[in-house]
């Protein structure tokens, strides 16, 4: 067993296959961490870096994408613990200067059912009408520029509502860049300083970081890549560097296998927010079955009946998470993925490989 993969419970061959299955995919690589009632299994698989034999370190930092939701989530909830806004409580008064909706609440921005454009873009009659760029080429040209969370939310406010708050429910990203700014309208201090005061400096996650306009991943990291498309001709570019700005709040963090399985063991297991708030987040609403800053999912009879709770991510290019848990946190699988060069569609491969680790972790 090398340095890559170290267990303190036994050999396990299905996980080790299910890590497998991700580069067999096309990801370049992937680093995996499951705690059970086994023990605790860590492994990796793939390269480090494109052309180099090494393996992915599994105490690796990565960008964590819209795992970030979750942690964003579980702030502005400490605070509502804290009595400092209500749950259904309006927003707009906290934020005149974007004059909201006034029927818009805390809730419907943590559970996407505001109706707040997504400043990234919409699905619109099936077709995806881009936002501020965040894919292909007009993202890897851009992705060092630094945008202001009122630009993003300036942005997504010019575009007509998607419904009326609270009618429907649909993914946006300007949701969690309101909530941010909401955290620092009600303390008085920046979303990095309120996520290490309250969520990460109490559970000594020392890897994981509000970035900002931090372009660099502090410490050692697998390199990913983003492949697109320019003109007739297709390009791989290294994109370990870049500026998440653009996901302020939505999708922005920096963390590692090991501190994003210490957070949700904390959260999953009462640690963060008291009962009623916990059992909120893990209460399925609407189309998308999301409670507040997590996807519940029934895995159905032909896996046991059993329920997991998730908040994957991936960044706009080269890199994603996965988090996802029983409900009491009793099983937390975490991983970190690198995209590499590969012309094997994700929107494909992906899930496939995906199915296979959950039934892997969660079903056997």
């Amino acid at each position: 067993m090398n340095s890559t993969e170290q267990s303190t419970a036994q050999d396990r061959p299905e996980l080790r296959k299910a890590v497998q299955d991700f580069v067999d995919a096309g990801f370049a690589g992937i680093q995996l961490r499951v705690r059970d009632e086994r023990g605790e299994w860590v492994g990796s698989a793939g390269v480090h870096k494109l052309g180099e034999s090494a393996k992915p370190s599994t105490e690796g930092q990565f960008w964590v994408g819209s795992t970030t939701k979750t942690f964003v989530a579980a702030l502005l909830l400490h605070l509502v613990a804290d009595g400092a806004i209500g749950l259904d409580i309006p927003v707009a008064g906290h934020l005149p200067r974007f004059g909201l909706d006034e029927r818009i609440t805390v809730r419907m921005l943590l559970q996407h059912t505001s109706g707040v454009y997504n400043c990234t873009g919409e699905l619109e009659n099936g077709e995806f009408v881009p936002g501020l760029p965040s894919i292909g080429k007009a993202w890897v040209d851009n992705r060092f520029h630094s945008y202001q969370p009122d630009e993003l939310v300036r942005f997504a406010l010019a575009k007509p509502a998607r419904f009326e708050p609270g009618a429907d429910q649909s993914y946006s990203n300007t949701n969690y860049t309101l909530a941010v700014l909401l955290v620092e309208a009600l303390t008085g201090h920046s979303y990095a300083e309120e996520m290490q005061r309250r969520i990460l400096r109490p559970l000594g996650l020392a890897d994981t970081v509000v970035p900002g306009d931090l372009s660099e991943l502090p410490g050692p990291h697998a390199h990913g890549y983003c492949r697109y498309q320019d003109g007739e001709e297709w390009k791989v570019v290294d994109v370990s560097r870049q500026n998440l700005s653009l996901l302020c709040g939505s999708g922005d963090m920096i963390s590692t296998t090991r501190d994003l399985q210490v957070f949700f063991a904390a959260l999953l297991g009462g640690r963060l927010l008291p009962g009623e708030l916990l059992d909120a987040m893990r209460t399925p609403h609407g189309m998308l079955g999301y409670g507040l800053g997590l996807f519940i999912q029934e895995l159905g009879p032909e896996n046991g009946d059993v329920t997991i709770v998730h908040h994957n991510g991936g960044a706009p290019g080269g890199y994603g998470a996965l988090m996802i848990a029983t409900p009491d946190g009793s099983r937390i699988l975490t991983a970190g993925l690198t995209t590499g060069d590969s012309d094997a569609d994700p929107a494909q491969t992906f899930p496939q490989a995906l199915d296979r680790l959950i039934k892997a972790v969660f079903c056997g």
